[in-house]
C-alpha cells in the first residue's frame, strides 16, 4: 500500500460555475470519480472515498446546485452535469481516464459521460441508477420531489431534530450532518426549485441509445430494497449482456449509506479486478 494524501477541498471552474471537490488518495494511482445523487453532496461519499484512497486517486465533486458548489446555476441540463464531470476528470485526474462511480442521478450522469466522453472513462459503476424516464402516469415525479424539499421546516435547530424529521434513516442522518450552519439555524445546501429543475431532464427521457453505446466495462449495483424498476434493470442487462451485476443485501436506494461496509468492499474489489 503506497502513501496517500488526505482528502481536501479543491475547486474546478467551468462556464461560470464553481465545482467544489474533495480530492486526495494515492498520487499516480488509478483515478476514481464519485458522483452523488440528487440533493446529496460529496460529504456523504467521503467514507467511500477514504476506503478507496490507499489504492486510488479519488475525486468527489459537489455537483452544480449542490453542496459547496454554485448553488443556483443557470443551466441544470443533463449536458451541463455531464460536462462538469468531464471537466473534473480532465482537471483533477492527472490526464488519465477515470473510473466513474455514480449513485442515483449521479449514476445517470456517469452513464452519460461514458457515452459522450468515452476517452475519459475507464470503467463505469452505477449504484441504484438507470437510464432515466418515468413510468406512464408518474409525470408529476419532479414536482413531487420539489414540493417535498420545499416542505422541510427550515431552519432546523440542531442536527438531531433534522435527522428525526427526515425519517431517522442513514440517508436522513447524512443529510442532517451536511446542513449548512447559518445565523438563524441549519439549512440545506440546495434549493428545492433547483432540485426539481435538475431532476426533470432525467425523468423526461429514457436514454437507451446512450446506454447501448457505452464501451467501458460496467458494473450495475442494486440495493435489495432499491427503486430501479425490475423491468428497466432487466432491459439494461439484456441490451448489454457483458455488464456485471450485483445486489447488496438489505440495502435500499441509498445503499452506500445503508450498507457502507458491503458497498465499499464490493467497489474496491471491482476497481481492483
Amino acid at each position: 500500500m503506497q502513501p496517500f494524501d488526505e482528502l481536501r477541498r479543491v475547486e474546478v471552474r467551468r462556464g461560470g460555475v464553481t465545482l467544489s471537490c474533495l480530492a486526495g488518495g494515492a498520487a499516480g494511482a488509478p483515478p476514481v470519480v464519485l458522483l452523488h445523487g440528487l440533493a446529496g453532496a460529496a460529504e456523504e461519499l467521503r467514507p467511500t472515498a477514504e476506503a478507496l484512497a490507499p489504492r486510488h486517486r479519488v475525486v468527489v465533486p459537489d455537483q452544480r446546485g449542490h453542496g459547496r458548489s454554485t448553488r443556483r446555476p443557470a443551466d441544470v441540463s443533463r449536458r451541463a452535469y455531464a460536462a462538469d464531470a468531464a471537466a473534473v476528470v480532465e482537471h483533477l485526474c492527472g490526464g488519465r481516464p477515470a473510473a466513474l462511480v455514480g449513485q442515483s442521478m449521479g449514476g445517470h450522469t456517469a452513464m452519460l459521460v461514458a457515452a459522450w466522453y468515452p476517452r475519459l472513462v475507464s470503467r463505469l459503476v452505477m449504484l441504484e441508477a438507470g437510464v432515466g424516464g418515468t413510468a406512464p402516469g408518474d409525470e408529476d415525479y419532479p414536482a413531487r420531489l420539489g414540493r417535498w424539499f420545499a416542505s422541510w421546516p427550515v431552519p432546523f435547530a440542531d442536527r438531531e431534530s433534522a435527522a428525526a424529521h427526515l425519517g431517522g434513516t442513514p440517508t436522513a442522518r447524512a443529510l442532517a450532518a451536511d446542513l449548512d450552519e447559518t445565523p438563524d439555524g441549519l439549512r440545506p445546501r440546495f434549493d428545492a426549485d433547483v432540485m426539481e429543475a435538475a431532476i426533470a431532464p432525467v425523468a423526461a427521457e429514457a436514454r437507451w441509445a446512450e446506454w447501448s453505446s457505452i464501451a467501458a466495462p460496467t458494473l450495475l449495483v442494486r440495493g435489495e430494497r432499491g427503486t430501479v424498476p425490475a423491468d428497466e434493470d432487466a432491459r439494461m442487462r439484456a441490451e448489454r449482456p457483458e455488464v456485471h451485476h450485483t445486489v447488496i443485501a438489505g440495502a435500499g436506494h441509498d445503499a452506500h449509506l445503508d450498507a457502507p461496509a458491503a458497498w465499499q468492499a464490493l467497489l474496491a474489489s471491482y476497481l481492483s479486478s
